[in-house]
């Protein structure tokens, strides 16, 4: 739960600070790239500190390097941070990666939830599956906002 309350809560901070012209803000979904930016700085800490054997544990079995798959997927999100940070091209770029990566993971959240790793209302599979539809839906709506356009040609 606590990713969608970072995303919701950084996002709404960004769009209010946005709207009293605060900061630097220039398009509304500027906003949704810093609540996304915070969200995923969040979980892709937990890889390496505080969640890192949780995590381990969700990754189905069968998959090879359970550890290793936690710490790629842990850097792949920190490096989609910077992307959505750095410049509305790379956020494209990494809103597209982000997304692709919410989509791969979802296996491991499935197979916890099955599992009753957790008995928190928030890791049942269908609040998971809930919380996962949101978070792509912020992903793609940066990937629908920051699509490059390309400059017309009258050839």
């Amino acid at each position: 739960m606590a990713p969608l309350v970072i995303l919701i809560t950084v996002t709404l901070v960004l769009i209010v600070a946005r709207r009293c012209g605060i900061g630097r803000l220039q398009h509304p979904v500027d906003a949704l790239r810093g609540g996304l930016a915070a969200m995923f700085t969040a979980t892709g800490s937990a890889h390496f500190v505080g969640m890192r054997q949780e995590l381990i544990a969700m990754v189905p079995p069968g998959l090879p390097a359970p550890g290793m798959l936690v710490t790629i997927t842990g850097v792949l999100e920190l490096l989609g941070v910077v992307g959505l940070l750095w410049h509305r091209q790379t956020a494209y770029w990494s809103a597209i990666g982000l997304t692709a990566l919410l989509v791969a993971i979802f296996p491991a959240n499935v197979h916890a939830a099955l599992a009753h790793q957790s008995s928190a209302f928030e890791d049942q599979l269908v609040p998971r599956t809930i919380m996962q539809l949101v978070f792509l839906a912020a992903t793609i709506t940066v990937v629908a906002r920051t699509r490059p356009v390309r400059a017309l040609s009258l050839r």
